[in-house]
């Protein structure tokens, strides 16, 4: 049985990408960082997959608390195909660059792109041991290109040096079985986060040029293809997953 690793799994785009797996059969080790409720809520409502998913209260910032819950995956579960760079710290509030908080900048460096550093340190001699592993990271719209991004520029900067940290990656270890991509999600706000395609479809989107929004479906359905045992072919690859929404130039 193929193992899945996934952090902040409990909330926003997580939730379908962890139910998402356990409904393909994978068992999953879940991340969250302090909502206990939340996970209560959730272990009721998968019980069925209960044998299959194991909740490791971890943040992502801290590389103590990483290498924690990767040793409790690999204690439960014995490997890790799968890795889902889900957490991620965000600034909601538009800022300037000078205008950020020194602990802003840094949580979001920390977040976005050391956590994955420090994962991939514990993950990757795993896969290499499996001659197989499936890691995803998050970016946005552009980043493949290291856009400017007004008003987001700690995050931006976090998520594309992550382009070229991915794409790296996925060249030293392609001889291991090992590829690595990133999914970059649209403009999903709010519920829609958690919500499936089909939700979406029963409300019109006009902010999205194909007519709906997107939802934590739609990027479960592409993680599940880059995660799939014949998708090797498809490695160092930016995903964008946006329904032809301009994301970075909406500000403007």
């Amino acid at each position: 049985m193929r193992h899945a690793f996934i952090t902040a799994g409990t909330k926003g785009l997580g939730v379908q990408v962890t139910e998402s797996l356990l409904a393909k059969g994978y068992s999953v080790t879940v991340t969250f960082r302090s909502d206990q409720d939340v996970v209560r809520s959730l272990e009721e409502k998968w019980k069925e997959y209960a044998d299959l998913l194991q909740f490791v209260q971890a943040d992502v910032t801290k590389k103590e608390d990483i290498q924690h819950a990767v040793d409790l995956a690999m204690d439960r579960f014995k490997r890790i195909d799968i890795l889902i760079n889900n957490a991620g710290p965000y600034v909601f509030e538009r800022k300037k660059l000078v205008d950020y908080e020194e602990s802003e900048w840094y949580e979001m460096i920390e977040g976005n792109l050391s956590a994955v550093y420090h994962l991939l340190r514990k993950v990757v001699p795993i896969m290499r041991n499996q001659n197989f592993g499936r890691i995803i990271t998050y970016g946005f719209q552009g980043a493949n290109s290291a856009p400017g991004w007004i008003y987001r520029s700690a995050y931006a900067a976090a998520k594309v040096g992550l382009v070229s940290l991915m794409k790296t990656v996925s060249i030293e270890e392609a001889e291991y079985g090992i590829t690595a991509n990133m999914v970059c999600p649209g403009n999903i706000l709010g519920s829609m986060k958690e919500a499936t395609i089909e939700e979406a479809r029963q409300q019109q989107d006009s902010d999205t040029p194909i007519g709906r929004s997107g939802t934590g479906e739609d990027i479960a359905r592409s993680i599940l293809f880059l995660c799939d045992e014949n998708a090797d072919m498809v490695t160092g690859t930016v995903l964008e997953v946006t329904g032809g929404v301009d994301v970075i130039h909406r500000y403007r």
